[in-house]
Order: C-alpha cells, then structure tokens, then sequence
C-alpha cells in the first residue's frame, strides 16, 4: 500500500506548505528524517512565499534564507500597542504629565490639519508643561528570538510624525533606545528638539532613522516622545498623537501622530524591517 512516505520530493513539499510554519518546525520536522529534510528545503519556504504573496522575482539574487524571510514577514505588524489613542492610554506609560497633563481628542481638532492616515480619528494631546510618554517593547513577546536578533541583526526603522497648532509653537521630542537583556542601552537615537514657531503652517513632519548593524544582544526597544507648546497656554495647547500604519514588511513599533488640539502634535513610529536580505529582516 502506498503511503505519504513514498510520494515524489515535490509533491510532499506542495503539500507542507499548505501548513503553517509553526506546525512545519515544531511537529512536522519532527516525524522522520524525510520530513526533516523536506522541511528544511528552501524550496518549500520559496513556495510558502509564493502562496502568502511575499514571493517577487526580483528578490530571488538577494534573500539567501527563505524560511527566515518567510518568518520576518509573517512577523509584519505594529509593534506598539494603543497607537491611535483607541484605548485610552493604555499600554502606555506617562513618564512626565504636567501643565493640565496628557489629552486625547478626537480628529480633526480646532487648528490643525488631517494627518497623513485618513483611518486615524484620535489623537493624544500634550500641555502648557512638559508631556512624555513611553512604551517598552519586548522582541520575544513579538515573536522576534533571541539568536534572530544576534545572527540577523535585521535594521530597526523609526519613523515619527509631528505637527504644531497654527496659532501656538511647539517643542517636540523623539527618543529610541535599543537595550540589552539587563536593559543597557546598545544603541540610541536622540535627535535635537524640534522647535516649531507660533503661526506655523500646522502640518505634518515626519521624522524618520534606521538602526543598521547594532550590537548583538538587543532585547527591548524603548520608544519616548513628547513636548509642550511655547506659549505656555492653559489648557491643552501643544502636541497631539495619533497613529499610522506601518509600511514595513517585517514589523513595525509606531505611535503616530495627529493634529488638532491647540498647540503642536507629534507620533511616530518604529518598524523591524525586512528589506529582503536576510542580515536585515526581522
């Protein structure tokens, strides 16, 4: 009697790769060495690009690991919890919160313009006083192990999204930090403040960095933003963040930004992105 053992190597590959990944390399590599091997095929992990639409001609000179590529993109999405302000401030941290504290308003606002994402519709507003908040983001809990981290050491990309009230300036802040298992910061960027006058044109600026060939080891990323207007209004008078989507392929950490308070607004993003070559997927 014929059994799956004795079918063609192709055929036993189109039929895996109809399963998910984590059935293939936690039960299915498991069964006999056969399987193992076919597992392993780049072939299989090819197919598998091909059928979830990861797959384009012209990354074939240039992904050397298909099954790690396969992995980064199943792995795409915004790492930052709570970026539109849609719940609340939760998952968030109010590291400073003072003048009349961190707000959150709904879209369009008084004197702003619409951010660059016409699905947004909230947006956190910060005061007269100093507002920061902050997320931790832990890579494991988002599926990104250890050894990818240290082998792959795939570019992180932060991208962050600011605006000012037209009749108020603003002071706006971005701070990103790569840290160790013991929390030690492996690498940072932390750019100049952005001062934006009074009578501003109110729209939207992007900020954006990318982390390429950081230390091994990173385990955290910690993601900081914030401000105050420069007018020092009562009230809720400078920044407003709300989130966008993030276009990376691998995964993506963002809390964007949104107008329309009275003062300034700010947001961004941080994505783990998956540029094709496996040394910088995540």
């Amino acid at each position: 009697m014929t059994s799956i053992a004795d079918l063609p190597e192709d055929v036993l590959v189109e039929l895996l790769s109809l399963l998910p990944a984590r059935d293939l390399l936690r039960s299915c590599r498991l069964v006999c060495t056969q399987w193992r091997y076919v597992v392993d095929l780049t072939t299989l992990w090819k197919r598998k690009c091909q059928r979830d639409g990861f797959y384009r001609q012209s990354l074939d000179r240039s992904v050397s690991d298909w099954k790690i590529f396969y992995m980064l993109c199943q792995l795409k999405r915004n790492l930052i919890k709570n970026p539109c302000a849609e719940e609340n401030f939760q998952h968030w941290t109010l590291d400073q919160n003072e003048g009349d504290r961190w707000k959150i308003e709904d879209l369009p606002g008084a004197h702003g313009n619409n951010p660059p994402d016409p699905a947004v519709r909230k947006y956190f507003v910060t005061s007269f006083r100093p507002c920061v908040k902050s997320q931790l983001i832990t890579l494991k809990n988002e599926g990104y192990w250890n050894q990818l981290m240290d082998e792959k050491r795939p570019e992180i990309t932060v991208k962050d999204w600011y605006a000012a009230r037209f009749d108020c300036g603003c002071r706006y802040e971005l701070s990103v930090r790569l840290l160790s298992e013991d929390y030690i910061v492996l690498e940072e960027f932390h750019p100049e403040p952005v001062v934006i006058e009074q009578w501003s044109d109110a729209r939207w600026r992007e900020i954006s960095h990318t982390f390429q060939n950081y230390p091994a080891g990173v385990r955290y990323i910690m993601f900081q933003h914030g401000g105050q207007d420069t007018q020092y209004w009562a009230g809720c008078t400078f920044a407003q963040v709300p989130g966008l989507s993030s276009p990376s392929p691998a995964a993506a950490l963002h809390s964007a930004a949104c107008p329309g308070c009275t003062g300034s607004a700010l947001g961004g993003r941080t994505s783990v992105a998956n540029t094709g070559k496996s040394q910088s997927c995540v």
